[in-house]
């Protein structure tokens, strides 16, 4: 189990480019011009900048285009997500974990230890756990993640092969004009601002089977399974048939920009509720269930 003092997740690496640098150090100054020179010196002389055979990279250390580095990163002040994850079923080959809202599933913009990956390898003390798929930080429930290296690539094939189904429950605007089940298919583009996607005119890149679970007083509850797997999708579909998912941040219209605080009486009303597959390596069919609710 890591300590407190020792990052949680494995480094990334980067093969230094083409320059005409004259020490790692500068090099890194420049290519993450984001990070200042004192933040990479502090972390050079805390071990956190290695060679490829895991030895620390000193500040004087000659840069050389094509050397592999590897360096954890760290935010400063990263926000903590005030909600628990649970663990629903462990093995020696995968962990399915329930994931509450607002939590990352792997490192990205300011969270890096406050995601799951990161809080997972803490309580288990694996460093070799990998999630095989991911869900949106705004959604919640199922996520399912390889434990075992030596068999990691028979998991990876399913999600590769869509021989897994994924089923996901959402609360959105009622749609009585519509005929359910329904299959939605549209063409996904990247939208505006960077972190949106859109339909656009073209051949069909995604596909959502909808039908509706139960109609509420003021919302139906719709049953979504995605036969596709891109950024967004179930959002966007259900936005384009003019029932955006109930809380949707992002979509038809944004109302909270990437980066701007969560809140947290308002999660979305989006949660990865099953998934069913024959397991690669013995055949069983296995079914797991999320026990989170909207």
């Amino acid at each position: 189990m890591p300590s407190s003092d020792q990052p949680t997740l494995r480094p990334s690496t980067l093969h230094l480019p083409a320059g005409d640098w004259a020490t790692v150090l500068d090099c890194l100054c420049a290519h993450f011009s984001a990070i200042s020179r004192d933040v990479w010196l502090e972390r050079m002389a805390r071990g956190r900048v290695l060679d490829a055979e895991g030895a620390a990279i000193g500040v004087d250390h000659p840069y050389r285009v094509g050397l592999r580095v590897h360096y954890f990163r760290e935010v400063p002040a990263e926000p903590v997500i005030p909600f628990e994850e649970a663990i629903l079923h462990v093995d020696e080959h995968i962990l399915v974990a329930d994931k509450p809202h607002f939590l990352s599933v792997m490192p990205a913009g300011a969270y890096v230890e406050q995601t799951l990956l990161a809080r997972l390898v803490r309580r288990t003390g694996n460093a070799d756990l990998v999630p095989l798929h991911r869900i949106d930080r705004h959604t919640a429930g199922l996520v399912l993640f390889s434990s075992n290296l030596q068999t990691r690539g028979r998991y990876q094939a399913m999600f590769r092969e869509r021989a897994i189904d994924k089923r996901y429950e959402a609360l959105a605007a009622p749609l009585p004009e519509l005929e359910f089940p329904l299959l939605r298919e549209t063409r996904f583009e990247a939208g505006e601002p960077f972190f949106r996607m859109r339909e656009a005119p073209g051949v069909a890149n995604t596909r959502t089977r909808i039908e509706v679970i139960e109609k509420r007083a003021e919302h139906w509850l719709y049953g979504l399974e995605p036969v596709t797997g891109k950024k967004h999708q179930l959002r966007v579909h259900m936005a384009a048939l003019g029932a955006p998912i109930l809380n949707d941040p992002f979509y038809p219209d944004v109302s909270c920009a990437e980066g701007e605080p969560d809140d947290y009486t308002r999660p979305l009303k989006l949660l990865a509720r099953g998934l069913a597959f024959e397991d690669p390596l013995t055949g069983e069919r296995r079914r797991f269930e999320s026990r989170l609710s909207l």
